[in-house]
């Protein structure tokens, strides 16, 4: 095994993540420069502070029994003993002053600038995620994106100031203190340098275990917080199937498993340290007994002496804290490359470097000859060809993984067709940039979230920067202002994660409200009243009328009784359109959309005789 030269040898991954950074870096580089000089003038005074030790042991303690140096010499001629004891001393103190501004100038110019640099990846970072495709984040889990943006980068960034940097130093001052002490007794450096290839193997041996465990450890620590994020989201599932035991023994196992990770970590992190405090025992055994020898034939001082088993001590430090920072190292490592692993990966949807902003849509939609899948063995959709005319209502009906709402997803640009087009106003959506596509159209989900703001905020969020009036003409066009006023603060109620104070109707009224705030001219329609009662899907139905007035409009529906009067409904089966026209010409027909909408109707009341759309109370777009 060879012995590493380089911290870049030590650590690939770590240096790695510092090149992958220095774009970061770079407007800081006069900042850098300066903790540099400061952690120099460090280096510096550690390097200097054996030297009073030397003058006050050579010069007054031991002057009578060994031959001095010419500093030594000057000083006994020219100062009383009292003098140089004084300047010793005086020497020691300021020379330890400096080393204590140095240290702390560099400490505080590094943390600033990790701060500052760390806090821009992690900004970054959040904001990358946000770009990723749906595919992605449907495969990542939750609570391990949220470790990574927040605990990795500021594991990362503590990491910096707390071990990089000191090992940093260390490594100068090594090198500084073989330079001197070479220099004092080539001979005894000779004696420590057989000792040093131990130093290099235990340390490169053990740090490669250590890392590889913290890395273990870091994955642990993610599956744990996937679990726990998975859990709390589906608290509600998980009381109503008592499944809190289930998800317990899961939490405990990965718990269980991120502790022996981290015993284990330890372990090796003192079986390294340990390891070190034994060599360092035995070269200082070989250099005092050779020292002494040489003192003895008058070749050495007792000060030089003295200063050289300082070094050496000082010199071994940095390779036991190299065992120290090794554990911090490799854990800061798994980090980054878990945040590297994030940043690399490119977004399945983008910009195209000649879109265009769109202009105000018209809100006529053309689909050439669509297909999609989620993977190429199994086609979604399957050859759509379709023209909707601004202002149409179409409604998509059809069974459950027909591609109803994937048809929903294309229009907005979630997923890119496997073939085919989408055009809106003559032009390939993928021609728009990503922003003025979304911004010109308004979704209503089937669960829409709400967010862990005031209601005033969650409708806001349809359309940045809108007035208080805009607000509010959006929430009564929703059916919602009268049930908002009647709560303790009104427009400011604070909602809980997800909505969760407000029932399932209030929430999609202010949902909808949020769609209405846009006025988009294109109205995407998710299953927007599935789980509501009687009485709140009264009122939604209601405001999704007002909502969809003068809109081109696509309704992804179960429930027959909300397509009845849309200008256009189309039965979807395997991906493809099976059937199309008005819900008369549909029925006339008597194919697919008429059997399900009698049986509908028939599980409702009854009654085939109810099947008329004119009666029907819950028609959508009557």
């Amino acid at each position: 095994m060879g012995r590493p030269q380089t911290i870049k040898e030590i650590f690939p991954g770590f240096w790695q993540i510092l090149k992958r950074f220095s774009p970061y870096i770079a407007p800081y580089r006069g900042k850098v420069a300066i903790a540099f000089l400061a952690l120099f003038a460090e280096v510096l005074m550690r390097l200097l502070e054996p030297w009073p030790l030397k003058i006050a042991f050579d010069g007054v303690i031991a002057s009578s029994s060994a031959k001095g140096d010419f500093v030594d010499a000057f000083l006994r001629n020219q100062l009383s003993p009292t003098a140089i004891l004084a300047i010793a001393a005086l020497g020691l103190v300021l020379i330890t002053l400096l080393r204590a501004i140095a240290a702390y100038s560099s400490t505080i110019a590094f943390a600033i600038v990790g701060n500052r640099v760390l806090s821009q990846v992690r900004h970054d970072l959040y904001r990358h995620l946000q770009n990723l495709s749906l595919t992605f984040h449907h495969a990542a889990k939750g609570g391990d994106l949220t470790i990574r943006v927040i605990s990795d980068v500021g594991l990362l960034k503590d990491v910096i100031v707390t071990a990089f940097l000191p090992l940093l130093g260390n490594i100068l001052i090594l090198i500084g203190m073989v330079a001197f002490m070479t220099y004092l007794n080539a001979e005894l450096m000779l004696w420590v340098f057989l000792l040093a290839p131990l130093f290099w193997l235990s340390t490169l041996r053990l740090g490669k275990d250590i890392r590889a465990s913290a890395r273990q450890q870091r994955q642990k620590e993610g599956a744990m917080a996937a679990t726990t994020a998975e859990s709390m989201q589906a608290i509600k599932i998980l009381k109503t199937f008592s499944l809190e035991e289930v998800f317990a023994r899961t939490f405990a196992t990965h718990n269980q498993g991120s502790l022996h990770v981290d015993v284990r970590t330890k372990r090796l992190e003192a079986q390294l340290e340990r390891t070190v405090d034994v060599l360092i025992a035995f070269a200082t055994a070989l250099v005092l007994g050779r020292g002494s020898q040489l003192v003895l034939e008058h070749t050495l001082t007792p000060g030089d002496l003295l200063v050289f088993l300082t070094y050496l001590k000082n010199a071994f430090k940095p390779v036991r804290d190299f065992a120290k920072y090794t554990g911090r190292l490799a854990k800061a490592t798994a980090a980054g490359e878990r945040i590297l692993d994030l940043l690399d990966r490119q977004p399945a949807i983008y910009d195209r470097p000649d879109a265009i902003v769109a202009s105000s849509f018209v809100g006529r939609v053309r689909l050439t000859n669509l297909t999609f899948g989620y993977n190429s063995e199994q086609p979604v959709l399957k050859g759509i060809n379709l023209v909707v005319q601004p202002g149409q209502t179409v409604a998509l009906v059809g069974s459950s993984g027909a591609g109803k709402s994937t048809w929903v997803s294309l229009l907005l640009r979630l997923y890119e067709p496997t073939s085919g087009k989408i055009l809106i106003d003559g032009r390939d959506i993928r021609s728009y940039t990503l922003e003025s596509l979304r911004s010109q159209i308004s979704v209503v989900l089937q669960e829409s979230l709400l967010f862990a703001a005031s209601i005033r905020e969650n409708i806001a969020y349809g359309k940045p920067n809108a007035r208080d009036a805009e607000i509010i003409a959006a929430a009564k066009l929703a059916n919602a202002h009268e049930f908002i006023t009647k709560l303790p603060q009104g427009y400011e109620t604070e909602l809980g994660e997800r909505g969760v104070t407000l029932s399932g109707g209030q929430r999609q009224r202010i949902a909808i409200a949020r769609a209405a705030i846009r006025n988009a001219p294109i109205l995407l329609l998710d299953e927007p009243t599935t789980g509501l009662d009687q009485e709140n899907e009264s009122a939604v139905v209601e405001a999704l009328e007002r909502l969809a007035r003068d809109k081109t409009t696509f309704l992804v529906a179960h429930d027959l009784s909300l397509a009845t009067r849309a200008d256009l409904i189309l039965y979807l089966q395997d991906g493809t359109i099976q059937e199309q026209g008005t819900h008369a010409e549909l029925m006339a027909q008597n194919g697919f959309y008429a059997a399900l909408y009698r049986l509908q109707v028939l599980s409702r009341s009854g009654s085939v005789q109810q099947a008329a759309p004119q009666e029907d109370e819950h028609a959508l777009f009557g």
